[in-house]
């Protein structure tokens, strides 16, 4: 699983893991892939800073990267406040009827939320790179697209990669021609936000697109096998995700959620704008439903449905609601059946990788002497 691109970031296997847990990034790291450590969820930059520590102590001088979500057109002057205001009464007072509804109780008096999609914002998203610019990372990943201009110089200059994901061949191009280093065309299997274009489809399309900039495949991969067609297709390695999520180093907030995880099947997910307000493969739940639910009064656009859900979701993952508890996650959910380390992970990837090898060798009537 070595290709040009791991072999420019000095990694032994061409897979890329995105995670919001910096034990997963770095374990990542030490097992010979490449770690990138998800920042939407740090809006201050000293719980960043703290982390960014951590892993550079557990990382065995490995490299790694981060990944943040930064729209590409700069808006001056909009608070969370300013935003805040923007939400409809309506769509609070259903927030609250659901929960009612399921008995979710109250966060604690003074317990503020845990989860807030607040890393959109502009000043948040360029607050996490003061702090990242300081570490030795070697990648920038960016969820929504091309970063501005002058992030892009910015992570050059300091002889830092640039990737961006892409849902199509269009959005490949424009990240091609914004001066990006790396396209990550994710599939319509993916978890979070994804488009509609399945990754068998999609993958050959931006390798094409963007030739010869490096592509790495998401969306529905999680096997050695899925790794070897990935590399077929033309990309220089995947970009893994959800299958991270049952890992032993991992740090969901709730038991119940993991075993949601282990005993859900690849069509237990499903697309939905009730997270963030943008089209997010999550596991489906009575939360999405209601959602979903032409009754209802329909999601927000973003960031307004982050900003609404925000304390909800807190909500239900610390009393464990099971009926509402969800989260991101691919359609590679259904491989995730049992607890393993990273390192087992990478075990498993490289077995189904080398097998997938060698039955593409006897069936091109190639033995591994030749």
């Amino acid at each position: 699983m070595q290709t040009e691109l791991s072999n420019t970031l000095g990694v032994q296997y061409a897979v890329f893991g995105f995670t919001p847990f910096p034990a997963v990034a770095a374990a990542i790291s030490r097992a010979g892939g490449f770690g990138v450590l998800g920042a939407v969820r740090y809006t201050a930059p000293d719980d960043l800073k703290r982390d960014l520590d951590w892993i550079e102590a557990h990382v065995d001088g490995m490299p790694y990267g981060l990944d943040v979500v930064m729209p590409a057109k700069k808006v001056e002057g909009v608070t969370e406040a300013d935003v805040e205001a923007m939400i409809p009464e309506s769509h609070r007072q259903f927030v609250q009827d659901t929960l009612a509804k399921y008995g979710v109780p109250e966060l604690a008096e003074g317990e503020a939320s845990g989860w807030r999609i607040t890393g959109w914002m502009e000043q948040v998203a360029r607050g996490q790179l003061d702090v990242a610019f300081d570490y030795p990372i070697k990648l920038l990943a960016n969820a929504l697209g091309s970063p501005p201009a002058d992030v892009i110089d910015r992570a050059h200059a300091q002889g830092v990669l640039v990737a961006a994901l892409a849902g199509s061949a269009r959005h490949a191009r424009k990240h091609a021609d914004a001066g990006i280093d790396i396209v990550v065309a994710q599939g319509y299997e993916a978890g979070g936000h994804t488009g509609e274009i399945a990754s068998m489809v999609l993958t050959p399309e931006v390798v094409d697109a963007v030739d010869p900039l490096p592509v790495l495949a998401a969306g529905g991969i999680g096997s050695g096998q899925q790794v070897a067609a990935a590399l077929a297709l033309g990309a220089q390695g995947v970009w893994l995700g959800s299958l991270w999520l049952t890992t032993t180093e991992a740090e969901l907030p709730s038991p119940r959620l993991i075993e949601k995880l282990l005993a859900a099947g690849s069509g237990d997910t499903v697309r939905s704008r009730a997270l963030t307000g943008k089209p997010a493969r999550q596991l489906r739940t009575e939360w999405t439903d209601v959602w979903d639910d032409p009754a209802g009064p329909g999601t927000l656009p973003m960031p307004l449905q982050g900003l609404l859900v925000a304390d909800a979701v807190s909500r239900i993952q610390k009393y464990e609601v099971e009926p509402l508890l969800g989260t991101p996650v691919g359609q590679i959910v259904g491989r995730m059946n049992s607890e393993r380390s990273v390192q087992a992970v990478f075990d498993d990837l490289t077995r189904g990788f080398e097998k997938a090898v060698d039955r593409l060798d006897r069936i091109a009537g190639r033995s591994a002497e030749q």
